[in-house]
């Protein structure tokens, strides 16, 4: 199984098949519109923006599963990211990364890029701390670990970095134009 090989339901039911992503930078995102990282809808947007003319690819895949910052309906939650963040790039049906109830492109993402760490910083600092708590071995397995994991799919479709939400969005920037 391939990346292209996916698909992930989107708001109104129906299939984005990740074919239709061949050929293209893609960026798969698991978002929350209640997050002290929600604020990354803008740089992700003013990627998309710049970049999506010449083959680029965002999936935004609302999740819930952390802390319940992503409550609402999936009309709810694209009405928050359209209005607040002006996102044109496609957002999936709420769904689960991580656990038995995960969707199967999470599970594929995560068994291609692990987790690797949250990177230098107060706010990596703090995650590795909140996270402690929750999961003592967190640091021992590739689930997701919160809101705005980012993983980049290369033009070939295949998964060559993963970003946890402490990372900088420059650098995220910086290796997607390098992919271009």
């Amino acid at each position: 199984m391939n990346f292209y090989d996916l698909s992930v339901e989107k708001a109104d039911g129906t299939q984005y098949q990740l074919s239709e992503c061949k050929g293209k930078v893609v960026v798969v995102v698991n978002t929350a519109t209640g997050c002290g990282f929600t604020p990354h809808y803008k740089p992700l947007e003013a990627m998309y923006e710049k970049y999506h003319d010449q083959g680029f690819e965002i999936i935004d895949v609302p999740c819930n599963q952390f802390a319940g910052q992503t409550p609402g309906t999936d009309e709810e939650i694209h009405e928050f990211c359209t209005l607040k963040y002006k996102t044109q790039f496609p957002q999936m049906k709420k769904a689960d990364v991580n656990g038995e109830t995960a969707i199967p492109l999470f599970k594929f993402l995560k068994e291609k890029k692990g987790f690797e760490g949250f990177g230098r910083g107060v706010q990596s600092l703090a995650m590795g701390a909140m996270l402690k708590k929750i999961d003592p071995d967190y640091k021992n397995n590739a689930e997701i670990k919160w809101n705005f994991t980012k993983f980049v799919v290369n033009k070939e479709g295949e998964v060559v970095a993963r970003f946890e939400p402490t990372q900088s969005m420059d650098d995220l920037e910086k290796l997607v134009a390098n992919l271009m």
